[in-house]
């Protein structure tokens, strides 16, 4: 069992490396011998940090030779295979996953990586709430406490959710330079304060919300299991989304900085290609995280180069010193620790882009999948989740309980909740949301809402809620109705079952009233009273009154 304080090599070092109960043995590269995993202190191989000022950060796309060499490296190790946490139940640890493999990879390329686990531990301690929800330890993966995610619109940073492929690098800001290149007239470096200079971009500001395609995810995972990568579908609740106030420049107006595209009549094929310092591994193979979006986003002027955050500098866990925030999209597409920008034709071809991140059908899964048969997630839909009361709770009542959520809708050109509903009986009777217990609108951020409703049913009961946007988008009815096999996109109508205890009723008052005067308490509800349910008197009097339990002829 794992600690939140623990570091990242500690819970290694607790854990028995064993798969499938054999002993992990790996092979040492140059040097022949077999040893235990984990090996995490060695002086090879050694792939050098790239710049000054750049912990952390390899490049692997610029140089398949090292690419290859690193590959290699890895396929002389036997890593653990990723833990089932799907067909069994999650433990009820936190953090909830440890991603033990993950780490492993980095400490076998060596120095340059070797640490990045811990330092990437650190900056979750420094940065993030003490009470986050680990959802992976690493890389990490957290979401706040569901309550205080809705008490205000706008996310803390100490709250705002955190989806990392790889580890943080720690960038200098003064050793900071961004590449601008591929089919742009005027390729160039530009450096933080070239950024920050009003005098060449404009500063802009703009509330925008981002969410993860896997937020929600455990509801599929609970129904219906599907592809069991902890790091690609890692088991998220409603919290892996946040709201922010990003501060930085349009990356329309560093383009046209650049002269614009090298070729404007083949802007509609065009996409921008975002590199992150952060090391990525995927089947064996090493990577920098690498994704694009369409020329069109950045010319609607949806996609910021952030480097604050609600007013101040971005934190290392969100990117510092620089990131992409693409309005509307996944949030897979808003990268971080951003040192490049390649105008290409077509999306890119990196694995995140092309092979994660897909759609699919139904029928399609680990028996006939394939990547070119799902469709890339780019638009977020519209979605909706209550925050409280939470799945299982018991609540004591006068006829009204009060629920909290969110409700947002991406997608190009802005989309925004217009109505939020809720019913109590699972979906046939619905309650509006008064406009009035719903935050400001903005075309890219999310809502949140409240509303006392009216609940007179006694027992389990299941609440669930639906949004309604500017275009009349809603939400599937079912988790079932939507599912696919890498677990993408819940955006049913979020269900929750509660106990109601509605004490406006008369025998549910006495009840209380009984337990309070022998300083007992209803809560939970799975434990027996203390007392007999009647007397003797009071059963022989309703039994004559109900005709006995039999009948008399």
């Amino acid at each position: 069992m794992t600690v939140p304080n623990a570091s990242p090599r500690d819970v290694v070092a607790s854990q028995p490396h064993t798969t499938h109960g054999v002993g992990t043995k790996v092979i040492l590269p140059n040097s022949g011998s077999i040893h235990d995993f984990p090996v995490d202190k060695t002086d090879f191989p050694t792939f050098p940090e790239e710049r000054a000022g750049w912990k952390g950060y390899v490049e692997w796309e610029k140089y398949p030779e090292k690419r290859a060499e690193c590959e290699r490296i890895l396929a002389q190790y036997k890593f653990p295979s990723p833990p089932e946490f799907q067909l069994q139940p999650l433990p009820k640890t936190n953090p909830v996953l440890e991603g033990v493999r993950w780490k492993q990879y980095h400490y076998a390329c060596g120095p340059t990586l070797r640490d990045i686990p811990d330092i990437s531990w650190k900056y979750v301690q420094e940065e993030k709430s003490a009470d986050m929800i680990h959802v992976l330890q690493f890389p990490y993966n957290g979401e706040p406490p569901r309550k205080r995610l809705v008490e205000t619109e706008i996310t803390s940073n100490r709250d705002f959710f955190v989806r990392n492929h790889g580890g943080i690098p720690e960038i200098e800001e003064d050793a900071f330079e961004l590449d601008i290149e591929g089919l742009v007239k005027n390729p160039m470096k530009l450096t933080l304060a070239d950024l920050k200079n009003e005098s060449l971009f404009p500063k802009r500001s703009h509330v925008v919300s981002l969410q993860c395609s896997g937020t929600r995810r455990i509801e599929q995972i609970n129904q219906y299991p599907g592809d069991g990568d902890e790091l690609i579908n890692a088991p998220w609740g409603e919290g892996a989304i946040g709201n922010a106030r990003w501060g930085g420049v349009y990356l329309k107006d560093v383009i046209a900085h650049c002269g614009g595209l090298s070729d404007p009549s083949a802007e509609n094929d065009i996409h921008l290609e975002f590199f992150g310092a952060d090391t990525y591994f995927k089947k064996g193979k090493v990577y920098n995280y690498v994704v694009s979006v369409p020329y069109r986003k950045v010319k609607f002027e949806e996609v910021m180069l952030a480097w604050e955050m609600n007013g101040v500098p971005l934190p290392k866990i969100h990117g510092f010193p620089l990131r992409t925030v693409v309005f509307g999209y996944i949030g897979a597409r808003s990268c971080k620790w951003l040192y490049k920008i390649r105008a290409i034709r077509g999306p890119s071809q990196a694995p995140v882009q092309k092979k994660e991140y897909l759609y699919y059908t139904p029928q399609l899964g680990k028996q006939n999948v394939q990547y070119s048969n799902g469709f890339s997630i780019q638009d977020m839909p519209v979605s909706s989740a209550i925050m409280t009361p939470v799945d299982m709770d018991q609540i004591i009542h006068d006829g009204t309980i009060k629920l909290t959520g969110w409700a947002y809708s991406g997608g190009t050109g802005g989309h925004w909740p217009q109505r939020v509903e809720v019913s109590a009986d699972g979906g046939s009777v619905w309650y509006e949301v008064p406009f009035e217990n719903l935050s400001k609108k903005y075309y890219y951020g999310w809502r949140t809402w409240h509303i006392e409703m009216p609940v007179d049913a006694e027992g389990w009961l299941e609440f669930c809620c639906r949004t309604w946007d500017n275009a009349n988008n809603t939400q599937p009815t079912y988790v079932r109705s939507a599912w696919n096999f890498d677990l993408h996109v819940t955006s049913s109508c979020h269900r929750v079952k509660i106990y109601s205890i509605n004490r406006s009723h008369p025998a549910t008052a006495r009840r209380l009233q009984q337990l309070e005067e022998v300083g007992a308490s209803i809560l939970p509800i799975t434990q027996p009273l203390p007392f007999d349910l009647e007397t003797d008197e009071h059963y022989e009097a309703e039994m004559e009154a109900r005709d006995g339990r039999d009948p008399r002829e």
